[in-house]
């Protein structure tokens, strides 16, 4: 979550009148950004993690695990702490972390002080400093209190008390929830408005179903008897009776459901633009593969659901389409997604992303469209962003409608950074030293800082080999539209298939070369064989178009393959995505320790994908079937939720063994620890 304005917030009705003003103004904006740095070249690597919390209170008498509302004296607490920290208090290597207000006032978002770089050091710092950040959150909070990196909490919203202190829903004034009360949303003017106009501009309260997990006890037809389905203080209450709310499914109806949510997100800094273009390309394909593989959120509102992941909530929660948009009426204004979905428009201007790819429905603003084609932008570029700017900003403060264009872009990010898609494609900001980036958005958050460090290396090593070796991932936009549907599905990483190109090496190879530097005064090329590199770096020249380029069918470029398949390999042009890692680590200048760390990492993956270690999504679903009061009706009680609490602790502290989802080896990183709860 970026800097919070202070100011005067418009409700749906004022800001709507100001939409135009704000596509208009926040084009220009990115034209005069565009202007001035689309030449920009050579910077060097710069990535960085985001990793958000939800704190947890332990109520040991009761035995229940609530969610703690205190996140603005938190933050305040941390704020103070990390101001005053010095690099002696830091370990080794590291700056000072920073924390971050989210949307739920239970959650805190952590980064790393400043960017990491590509040297191996620091690649091998994220855990290291994963745990630091963690262990200070900690430090900082109530003796029953706890940070943890979970994906969505097992019983937000639920009919009993699940945070602390309780509130009831029927206060719900910006949502109108029939689950969740006000005091669950961050108190900063941003969010509750965000939450409110998202309801006024849909014209009903956002309606989120996810199918229940069936068992041998479950009622069926399934119907919740824990929606308050006669409620009447709100307008809306009606909705879930009258339709809104699906038999046999879990009904959820407010943007905290999904925006409470927490994740791992990666952002990457490009050498210059076209570079940015082509990673944000080649990662749009991995998106889904990996949501499956750190698939974490099998437990909605009180029951188990029948699929393992986030995404789809937190695309319902900010789902403001009108019903005409939605296609429920006749309108040539539709609009296939919510704002929070898949990816819709391959970008770069390479002539390996063919026209066929961007093969799903893409409706874009078309008068911006044309303003910036007239302004040199090229069509691929012009389209995504006029793609973009069909959507309306939702929270406009009214100190902030008139910008000096040439010096801010908030009307541009007030669009920007509303379509939250799987890869985020982010234009430097003005007035900084940043350059063209790449955001990969898909990931749960992973239970412990080893898993998420490791899918933190290995995405970035990933990015590196894509570059390095040339790797063409290409597939139509409508298969990965069908790869995010599957890898929503229960135990998608071990039973599920999925769309992937068969041949990913560059024109005219059979193995997996790598481009030597691009050079512009910051380097010099190796005579002969290359030399190891020193540092994952940026700046690799793009594939040259071959003379002729076969004209073969889309549809046999791509074919469906098991998690493990793409992992691991098939055939003898797809070595698999672990296979193209570990020949672009041999490039690297690595020394033996450092490359047994990596190698740990890459195992973690390796056994995700082809077996031995479960997602945290069936790790969970088997702990709450297998608890002893578990009553074989899909229900995650007080109880049980409270122990898959304090187990989840456990294994992050290394107490508990759980060799079918981590190594028998794993040990939280040394050094850090506060003193251990007790419950």
């Amino acid at each position: 979550m970026g800097l919070l304005y202070l100011g005067t917030p418009l409700s749906w009705d004022e800001a709507k009148q100001y939409a135009d003003h704000v596509r208009e103004h926040g084009i220009t904006q990115f034209l005069h950004t565009w202007d001035r740095v689309k030449d920009r070249w050579g910077d060097e690597l710069l990535w960085g993690d985001e990793v958000e919390y939800m704190v947890v209170t332990f109520d040991d008498k009761e035995k229940n695990a609530k969610l703690s509302l205190r996140q603005t004296e938190i933050l305040a607490k941390l704020s103070q702490v990390v101001g005053n920290l010095t690099d002696d208090d830091t370990p080794a290597s590291m700056t000072v972390p920073t924390f971050h207000p989210e949307y739920g006032r239970y959650m805190l978002e952590s980064t790393p002080g400043s960017p990491y770089t590509g040297s191996i050091p620091d690649l091998l710092s994220v855990e290291t400093n994963m745990h630091y950040r963690r262990t200070l959150a900690r430090r900082h909070l109530n003796a029953n209190e706890i940070p943890f990196t979970f994906t969505s909490f097992p019983r937000l919203g639920t009919h009993g008390v699940f945070t602390e202190p309780h509130f009831s829903a029927d206060d719900a004034k910006s949502s109108h929830s029939l689950f969740l009360p006000e005091e669950i949303t961050n108190p900063h003017a941003r969010f509750p408005t965000l939450t409110a106009n998202i309801r006024s501009r849909r014209g009903s309260k956002v309606a989120i179903n996810l199918p229940i997990f069936i068992d041998e006890r479950t009622p069926r037809p399934f119907v919740d008897p824990t929606i308050p389905w006669q409620r009447s203080i709100y307008p809306e209450d009606p909705e879930a009776k009258n339709g809104a709310a699906l038999i046999d499914h879990i009904y959820m109806d407010a943007m905290g459901f999904g925006m409470g949510c927490c994740c791992l997100q990666l952002t990457f800094q490009s050498c210059n633009v076209d570079e940015a273009r082509r990673m944000y390309d080649a990662l749009v394909p991995v998106g889904p593969i990996m949501l499956a593989l750190t698939a974490a959120s099998p437990a909605w509102r009180g029951y188990l659901a029948d699929v393992d992941c986030r995404w789809n909530v937190i695309a319902g929660s900010v789902d403001d389409r009108t019903p005409e948009e939605r296609g429920l009426k006749p309108s040539k204004d539709s609009i296939p997604k919510s704002r929070y979905d898949s990816v819709d428009l391959y970008i770069s201007n390479d002539w390996t992303n063919k026209p066929e790819y961007n093969d799903a429905p893409a409706p874009y603003n078309k008068g911006i469209f044309e303003r910036l084609r007239n302004h040199g932008i090229d069509e691929m570029l012009a389209k995504h962003m006029a793609h973009l700017f069909i959507r309306d900003p939702l929270v406009i403060f009214s100190e902030t409608i008139d910008q000096d264009d040439t010096t801010s872009n908030d009307h541009f990010e007030n669009i920007q950074s509303t379509n939250w898609q799987t890869i985020r494609f982010k234009p430097p900001p003005p007035n900084s030293p940043i350059g063209w980036r790449v955001e990969f958005r898909s990931m749960e958050v992973q239970m412990t800082d080893f898993e998420n460090a490791a899918f933190a290396v290995f995405i970035v090593l990933l990015s590196r080999a894509i570059l390095a070796f040339s790797l063409n991932f290409y597939i139509p936009i409508s298969k990965v539209d069908q790869n995010m549907a599957r890898a929503q599905r229960r135990d998608a990483a071990r039973s599920g298939k999925f769309y992937f190109r068969k041949d990913v090496l560059p024109p005219g190879h059979t193995t997996l070369t790598s481009s030597p530097p691009s050079c512009s005064g910051l380097c010099s090329p190796v005579e002969g064989a290359p030399a190891k590199e020193k540092l994952l770096r940026n700046c690799f020249p793009p594939v040259p178009r071959p003379p002729y380029v076969e004209d073969a069918s889309i549809e046999d470029e791509y074919e469906e393959m098991t998690v493990e398949e793409i992992f691991i390999g098939k055939g003898s042009k797809f070595p698999g995505l672990l296979g193209v890692v570990e020949a672009y680590i041999d490039t690297l200048d690595v020394d033996e320790g450092d490359r047994l760390q990596i190698n740990r990492y890459l195992d973690l993956v390796r056994k995700r994908a082809t077996g031995p270690l479960q997602t945290p999504a069936t790790w969970i679903r088997n702990f709450v079937r297998s608890h002893p009061s578990y009553n074989r009706d899909s229900v995650v009680s007080q109880e049980i939720n409270y122990d898959l609490m304090v187990a989840i602790d456990e294994i992050e502290r290394g107490v508990r063994r759980v060799p079918e989802l981590l190594p028998e080896d794993y040990t939280p990183t040394n050094g850090y620890h506060s003193k251990p709860n007790s419950h």
